[in-house]
């Protein structure tokens, strides 16, 4: 815990030196439309925090939840099927790597003129852009187990599962959390921009309606709740990480 803390010190204080900067260069500009200073939108924040926590959050976070959850298994289940098949690979592997070459702000619209402005046009995006890296790195994961290891319980008789479940997990467990504290920042961020486009609620959809009324602070308050969510789902994964591999130690 000790070292943890003293590890955060230089980031608490490079990120404060930011914020002195910020606070100083909104103050002098003396725009708040354009650039509000922190303490301008930690003041609107409290000013919108009953429609922010209430409606607009929860919403996101929907959204996010339900779009990370099938993006774990759309990639988890085609990291598995690259890794079992060499044939499989060369099918899939292009098609992974194509999709990510689409860009999300243009084809987000359509999702939303094919699913309407309910969850799912939102979901789309989410899974779109998150699950990529989850499928990517878990396949790197399940690839990087030792050869030897594997070829010594073939010997012993041991079937595919039991292989890939004494050495090709313990191997890929690593690679998934980080995959996963990659993709749950890219499903906030996939959640906003799918509300920004079209929705009736979300903070994507909050801070696009406060552009429209020159709310500089009230445009940042969304923002800055979706960072605050992504920075704790981040921590909260990696708890998890350290309390399920612990052979990796601290870093």
């Amino acid at each position: 815990m000790k070292q943890a803390c003293k590890a955060d010190l230089p980031a608490l204080i490079f990120l404060f030196a930011l914020l002195l900067l910020w606070q100083a260069g909104a103050t002098g500009m003396g725009a708040a439309y354009i650039l509000p200073s922190p303490t301008q939108i930690l003041v609107r924040l409290w000013e919108l925090r009953i429609p922010l926590f209430t409606v607009h959050l929860p919403a996101t976070m929907t959204v996010t939840a339900i779009g990370l959850a099938i993006s774990l298994v759309l990639g988890l289940a085609l990291a598995a099927a690259m890794d079992s098949s060499d044939l499989v690979r060369r099918m899939l592997y292009p098609v992974v790597v194509v999709s990510q070459t689409i860009p999300t702000t243009a084809i987000a619209p359509l999702f939303v003129l094919w699913f309407g402005y309910g969850i799912w046009s939102k979901v789309l995006v989410t899974v779109l852009i998150t699950f990529f890296p989850i499928a990517i790195t878990v396949y790197d994961g399940l690839r990087a187990a030792n050869v030897e290891m594997t070829e010594l319980l073939r010997t012993y008789g041991a079937n595919r599962w039991q292989i890939v479940r004494a050495v090709k997990i313990p191997c890929a467990l690593p690679y998934f959390f980080s995959a996963v504290k990659m993709a749950v920042p890219m499903s906030v961020i996939g959640a906003a921009i799918g509300e920004w486009l079209g929705a009736k609620s979300g903070l994507g959809y909050f801070s696009r309606r406060m552009m429209t009324q020159l709310d500089g602070a009230g445009v940042f308050a969304p923002i800055v709740l979706l960072s605050a969510a992504a920075m704790l789902a981040v921590g909260v994964v990696a708890l998890l990480e350290r309390k399920l591999v612990r052979w990796r130690g601290e870093s």
